[in-house]
């Protein structure tokens, strides 16, 4: 993958891109970053753009308190900037809930949607008795180490995990809590119907995060959402069964984008 460096908005987005061909976006979930799609960069007939949102990564940090619909605001300024048009964009985890941002706000400026183990459209509330531990995980590279290895539970690739939290631990500070609360507030399930383009919601069956039966329901919500389960996955299908992923990908795209 070649990296790169674009400017949105008075922000610096870092991102990775890789092949010619249909344009999709990947857009990673909280503590994460454009790393997490390295083991699905190459999708046939494709080209692939992962980037590391603002307050992530290689990007830079933002000065306010984040917003998911905030954050959709860069998300469309950079496919504006890369001069993508009507691309396929894949949202994991919070990235899921930045990406539905972006469809009910701007249904025209992509052709699809594909949502793994993301966020619901009515958001992710985590209770405040659990700040203090997002705060640990914050200021201790082992307690995010085990929190991340949790979400994982069938990768076995060591190296690459250590660079996932390398990267982690790269969040801007207010990100952290300020996250779990943008996530909270987050609700667009009155908005849902104004995207009827195609929509393919995956979820891993081993997540402890995001529930089989919240996925089915976000797939519920689009008018043109269909869900997948895979089996042996956590929470990161694109990391955990990478391939198996790029299937459902290509597959989804024969079908609905032909």
């Amino acid at each position: 993958m070649s990296s790169h460096i674009v400017n949105v908005l008075g922000c610096r987005i870092f991102y990775q891109s890789n092949g010619e061909g249909r344009p999709i976006v990947y857009v990673h979930g909280n503590t994460g970053s454009s790393r997490w799609f390295d083991k699905v960069a190459k999708v046939p007939d494709c080209r692939t753009i992962a980037l590391d949102l603002p307050n992530f990564g290689r990007s830079d940090a933002l000065g306010v308190q984040p917003d998911i619909h905030g954050y959709a605001d860069y998300l469309h300024a950079f496919i504006k900037a890369l001069n993508l048009e009507s691309p396929v964009i894949v949202g994991h985890s919070l990235g899921g809930a930045v990406v539905q941002s972006l469809a009910v706000h701007h249904p025209g400026d992509l052709s699809a949607m594909v949502l793994v183990d993301s966020s619901s459209p009515t958001g992710l509330i985590t209770p405040r008795e659990r700040y203090p531990a997002i705060e640990m995980m914050r200021t201790n590279r082992t307690v995010l180490a085990q929190a991340l290895a949790a979400t994982l539970p069938t990768n076995k690739d060591t190296s690459f995990f250590e660079s996932l939290v390398d990267d982690a631990v790269r969040m801007n500070e207010k990100a952290w809590i300020g996250n779990a609360e943008a996530l909270s507030r987050f609700d667009i399930s009155d908005r849902t119907t104004v995207f009827t383009k195609p929509v393919l919601v995956i979820q891993g069956k081993a997540d402890i995060l995001i529930t089989e039966e919240m996925a089915r329901k976000t797939a519920h919500a689009y008018p043109s959402g269909e869900f997948h389960l895979i089996e042996n996955s956590g929470h990161s299908p694109i990391v955990e069964t990478p391939s198996t992923f790029i299937e459902l990908l290509i597959d989804f795209l024969a079908r609905g984008m032909a």
